[in-house]
């Protein structure tokens, strides 16, 4: 595919914690393509994830995303390419004291955002954009599932990063709820950010074929091509 290169890992192994989960791992993603990583549990679609985010370590091999090097990257990096990253968690890690719009606030002034006129038509904008202005004074344990990852996905693209990653965005959500979800990637990808999605939801990559990586003893391959779709189960050995 042609377009600028923002990921790219060369001979990397991947680790959780002391155990090594992925090996030789050889990846690059352009500008604008959505790359779903799919896999049984414990094969490494997190961890990936994780190590591109700078929340593990990249051990071994070379790596890169939105310009920054993965092996050597500086603690006070780290925030730098996170500005640079929007991550959605299956787990939504909102802050359970404080509302929806005080989730939102808390990040960009994190972030460097001083002014509150401004801040506040960030938030208002990210909001409409998910479907969620009504719910802006609501506490996370007042939302469904689905609401609550809306907001997630409006907290990682308040600073307009250029590249999202999801990690089982749809994990915990019924079927639904779930399409409604993909369709929010769907609108991203669709305004040119680069999307990475740790998945199992086959139904979801049914519905939006795209590249697939799968990972499967201790390897990822590059095995499934934009259009075209395999037995997932029968693939990943289930």
């Amino acid at each position: 595919m042609e377009g600028k290169k923002v990921i790219e890992l060369i001979d990397a192994d991947i680790y959780q914690r002391d155990a090594l989960i992925l090996s030789d791992v050889n990846l690059e993603v352009n500008e604008g393509e959505f790359v779903y990583i799919t896999g049984k549990v414990g094969t490494g679609k997190s961890s990936l994830i994780k190590v591109l985010n700078a929340e593990l370590p990249l051990q071994k091999g070379t790596g890169e995303i939105a310009g920054f090097n993965l092996k050597n990257i500086k603690h006070k990096e780290v925030s730098l390419l996170r500005r640079k990253l929007g991550v959605v968690f299956q787990d939504f890690r909102l802050l359970p004291d404080r509302n929806v719009f005080q989730n939102l606030e808390f990040v960009l002034k994190a972030t460097g955002w001083k002014n509150k006129t401004e801040i506040q038509e960030r938030i208002d904008q990210v909001l409409r954009q998910v479907g969620m202005t009504e719910k802006k004074q609501k506490m996370p344990h007042q939302l469904s599932g689905g609401e609550q990852q809306r907001v997630v996905i409006a907290r990682a693209i308040l600073n307009n990063p250029p590249i999202i990653l999801a990690d089982e965005p749809t994990g915990n959500l019924d079927p639904e709820t779930s399409s409604e979800i993909m369709n929010l990637f769907r609108d991203l990808n669709n305004d040119g950010k680069t999307i990475m999605m740790a998945t199992h939801d086959f139904a979801a990559i049914a519905n939006k074929p795209a590249r697939t990586l799968v990972c499967a003893h201790g390897l990822i391959s590059d095995s499934l091509k934009q259009n075209v779709i395999l037995d997932f189960e029968s693939l990943l050995g289930f």
